[in-house]
Formats: structure tokens, C-alpha cells, sequence
């Protein structure tokens, strides 16, 4: 009978969960929402430098899954530890400012409210009595430099938070020392008097940024890059009996996943007794190519793949450029058809016995070349393109250095995409005002043809955090912060390498 409910497999059940609409989503809920607006920080009272900066180092994602497995060293204290560990407003933590920052930015992923970071901000203070400096004028604290807040923040990050998957060699890893420090090779020259008696001394360092130095010469992030790679330092020479200048060049041995780069914008001003700011206005790209940075050996290994790179990125933009030519000239030609069969007219008559007397489709079209242009319809173009991508992005997967692929944390192309800055606005290091700026993760879509059927799209959009308040805004404003006045001018780029093919996406 019809509507009776039939045997196994098709009797209506009832959902598992029910659905939840809008309007019944928690705050926290809300604020895990793909693509919602992120919380910002309130202004504590001269803290634009920490909110700046808590707002970018939040946007690395393996940041936060290291956060969040993050467990404090067991002490004495371990019990109130233990409460910290579960989020209750970080007690316990004043003495490890990486629970701090743990408990902080859980409570921001809850609301898209403007958070308070007393309990961070204190632990800071704690650690680093310079940031509670009262200011001079005896009411409140004193403004700071968002790049020692940044330093010291990165540096607590380098000693505590320890990679969870790390193994073998990597079991001591720290989530700073693979995803953001760099090696440097460097070489220091003696002075020229000196030459035939000393040798130059080759050596190897870490490094956690790298700065732009700023002169009437530099306008450009890369001359100021390369300007840094470069110092004169004045020591005693053994061999001359007296202090001595030598110069000592760095080239990069090994680029990280995620790059700082410093515009050295402040320096001290002695007639004054302060900190000033350089006001020149220095550009910087969206995308950052670093080789030319690099030593011999690290840019054989990265050349292949960014030369690749660049190859399957012009040939995307060639061939989207003939399928809109083809697109025009097709419609064209359907127009044209249309318009002789409406004035009942045969078209190009004189054309048409000759494409019959050579056997030619009409659907073809010789090109200059004198290939034939077969018009394809979407469906055929997308999976002949999805096709040529595959295998262009098998190619590039199999021209990555094996020793490279190895190294998680390293930049394996040496191209960068910028994801974060942090700004100043105003003259001087003790005044002005600190915001930044954050690139929005893309969204995941529908794609049958990508890995596990989704993909992430981005919309070329960016979050601006001024303290408390948050604004979405264009690439344009991003290029608009390379300083020469007292508005907002970048201080603290935050680069990350740009995303290769993985083993899943070229296997499936």
C-alpha cells in the first residue's frame, strides 16, 4: 500500500542532529563560522603595539594547532597550571607567557567581540618589565615598539613551544626554529691593511628576521634587504694591534615557511634623547622572489621550482587569454550565422565550398600559426585544463629537492606571498599608533576535482585591526603602507612561501 513505510533501508528516520539556524548560534559558535569577522583586542592603554602584533603572529595556522596541544613544563605550580591549561583567563601563567598567549587566543577564536588581553599583557609585564614603563607624563604606561614586543614574543615562543610531531632528530624542535628561523652563511673580510695576514672567517647563524635598512638610497624593500645582508663591524685585530673595521656579508642557507622582514625605521636621536622615525617612503611587492639572497648552493635547488613556477602560471594566463579569444570569436561567428539565416541568406557561401572542398570542419579555425583552433565547450575546457594542471603540478611536485622535502618548515620555492604587516602611524617609537593588517584565509569550496573534493578560494581581501575595531579592505590599502610621511607605514612584514603541490594532490 502506498505510504506504508516499506523493509530496511528506506523507512524515514529521524536526523541525528537537528539543524541549527543562524539566529540560534552561540557567540562562540558564530566566531568559528567560516569567514567570519575575528575578534580584535581593546586598547589597554597605550597596548596598540601588543594588540598589532598579537593580530599577525595569530594568523599562521601551525601557530595555533602547536597552541593548542600546547602543556606546560610540570613545577612546582603544576595545579595551578592545570587550570590555565583548560582556559580559565590564564592563571597561573605569569611566569609562562606561552600559556599565556595559548589561553588568549582560545578565547578569541569564542567571540568576535573586542577582547581584553589583561592576563597576556600582564604575564608580558611580568617577564619583561620594560613593557610596564609608566609613561612620562606620570598617567598610565608608556607606548612601546611593536618590534621588541614581537622579538621578545618569538623568542619565549623559540624556548617553550616544542613541535608535537616531532621525531628522531626533530623530537626538540620548537615551532619557531622550523617554521621561522633562517640560516645564514657569513663571511668576515678583514680590513684591507690586514689582508695578507688574516684570513677571512666563514661561520653559520640563526636568524628570526630579516631586516630592511634605510637610507637616501633606498627605495625599494629589496635594495633595503640586501643593504642588511651586509655590516661593517669595528673590532680589535690582533695582527694590526688596534680596533679595525671589518665587513662581514650573509647570504641565506636555509629560507623558512614563514619569513620576518624588519623595515629599520627607528633610530636613536641623541639631541633629542628619543627614538625617531625614518619617514621615506619604501615599497614593497606582494609577492617576494628571495634568491638572490641566497647561497650558491640553496638557489640550485630552488631555481628549478620557481622557474616552474613561473612557467605553469604563464602558461594559465596564456591559455585563459585564447579560450576568451576563442569565446569572442565563436559568438561572433554564431551572430553572424544567425543573422544570415534570419535574412534568409546562406552565409559565406564561397568560404563554406572551400572548407568542403579541404574537408575542414567549420567548427575550426586556422590560427597563424596555421594550427587548427578547435572550439571546445566549457565541460571540455575545464577538463582538458584540470588535465594540464595535473600533470603540470606532478612535474613541479618531482622537481622539489628531496633534502628540501624533508624540511617541513622550509620555503622549498624561495617565493613568498605576503599575509601579514604591522604598522605605525606618527613620528617617534614613544608616540603614534600601531595597527596591522592580516590577509583572509581563503574558503573552502566545491571541487570535484581537487583532493577530497574541496579546495580553498581566496577573495583577495584583508582584515584590518585597529585595536578593537576590525575592517575588511582591498590589496590596495596593503600597497598604500610604504611610508613618507607620518601615515601609517609598514614597520613588520610577515611573508609567508608560497603553497607547492602536496604527495596527495599529484597521487590521486
Amino acid at each position: 500500500m502506498m505510504g506504508t513505510a516499506s523493509s530496511e533501508g528506506s523507512a524515514i528516520v529521524v536526523p541525528m542532529e537537528k539543524p541549527k539556524f543562524m539566529e540560534d548560534l552561540t557567540a562562540a559558535e558564530m566566531a568559528r563560522l567560516e569567514g567570519a569577522t575575528p575578534a580584535g583586542l581593546q586598547n589597554l592603554g597605550n597596548t596598540c603595539y601588543l594588540n598589532s602584533t598579537l593580530q599577525v603572529l595569530r594568523s599562521m595556522p601551525e601557530m595555533q594547532d602547536q597552541l593548542a596541544v600546547y602543556k606546560p613544563e610540570a613545577s612546582g605550580g603544576s595545579s595551578i597550571q592545570d587550570l590555565s591549561r583548560f582556559g580559565l583567563g590564564g592563571l597561573g601563567s605569569s611566569n609562562d607567557l606561552t600559556s599565556a598567549l595559548r589561553d588568549l587566543y582560545k578565547q578569541m577564536s569564542e567571540t568576535q567581540e573586542g577582547f581584553p588581553p589583561m592576563m597576556f599583557l600582564n604575564a608580558l609585564r611580568t617577564m619583561y618589565p620594560q613593557f610596564a614603563q609608566k609613561a612620562k607624563t606620570g598617567h598610565g604606561y608608556a607606548q612601546q615598539d611593536a618590534e621588541e614586543a614581537w622579538s621578545q614574543i618569538v623568542q619565549q615562543l623559540r624556548q617553550k613551544l616544542k613541535v608535537a610531531d616531532g621525531v628522531g632528530a626533530q623530537a626538540s624542535q620548537t615551532f619557531v626554529d622550523r617554521y621561522m628561523a633562517g640560516s645564514f652563511k657569513s663571511i668576515l673580510a678583514p680590513p684591507e691593511e690586514a689582508k695578507e695576514m688574516e684570513e677571512p672567517v666563514e661561520s653559520t647563524e640563526t636568524f628570526l628576521k630579516l631586516d630592511c635598512h634605510i637610507d637616501q638610497n633606498i627605495n625599494h624593500l629589496a635594495e633595503g634587504m640586501k643593504a642588511g645582508l651586509s655590516e661593517e663591524i669595528e673590532k680589535r685585530s690582533e695582527t694590526l694591534g688596534h680596533d679595525a673595521i671589518y665587513t662581514k656579508k650573509s647570504q641565506i642557507s636555509r629560507l623558512p615557511k614563514y619569513l620576518t622582514v624588519h623595515f629599520v625605521r627607528f633610530f636613536w636621536k641623541k639631541d633629542v634623547q628619543k627614538k625617531a622615525k625614518i619617514m621615506k617612503k619604501v615599497t614593497f611587492p606582494e609577492e617576494l622572489d628571495v634568491l638572490e639572497y641566497c647561497t650558491d648552493e640553496l638557489r640550485k635547488k630552488l631555481i628549478p621550482v620557481r622557474d616552474k613556477v613561473r612557467d605553469i602560471r604563464k602558461d594559465e594566463v596564456d591559455v585563459q587569454r585564447a579560450r576568451k579569444r576563442q569565446k569572442i570569436a565563436h559568438k561572433q561567428e554564431e551572430d553572424r550565422l544567425r543573422e544570415a539565416e534570419i535574412k534568409g541568406v546562406e552565409a559565406a557561401p564561397i568560404a563554406k565550398l572551400r572548407e568542403k572542398k579541404e574537408g575542414k570542419d567549420p567548427k575550426q579555425k586556422e590560427t597563424e600559426g596555421g594550427d587548427m583552433d578547435v572550439y571546445k565547450t566549457d565541460a571540455e575546457y575545464e577538463a582538458e585544463r584540470a588535465e594540464s594542471i595535473k600533470k603540470a603540478k606532478k612535474e613541479l611536485y618531482e622537481l622539489v629537492d628531496q633534502e628540501l622535502a624533508a624540511d617541513d618548515g622550509a620555503n622549498k620555492s624561495g617565493i613568498y606571498e605576503l599575509r601579514g604587516v604591522i604598522t605605525h602611524q606618527g613620528a617617534s617609537a614613544d608616540s603614534g599608533h600601531y595597527t596591522s593588517f592580516v590577509k583572509k584565509e581563503g574558503r573552502l569550496v566545491d571541487d570535484p576535482k581537487a583532493p577530497g573534493g574541496k579546495r580553498k578560494e581566496e577573495d583577495g581581501k584583508w582584515w584590518w585591526f585597529n585595536d578593537d575595531k576590525v575592517t575588511e579592505v582591498d590589496v590596495e590599502r596593503i600597497m598604500m603602507l610604504s611610508g613618507g610621511g607620518e601615515s601609517a607605514s609598514a614597520l613588520i612584514l610577515l611573508y609567508r612561501a608560497i603553497d607547492l603541490p602536496t604527495k596527495e594532490e599529484v597521487t590521486e
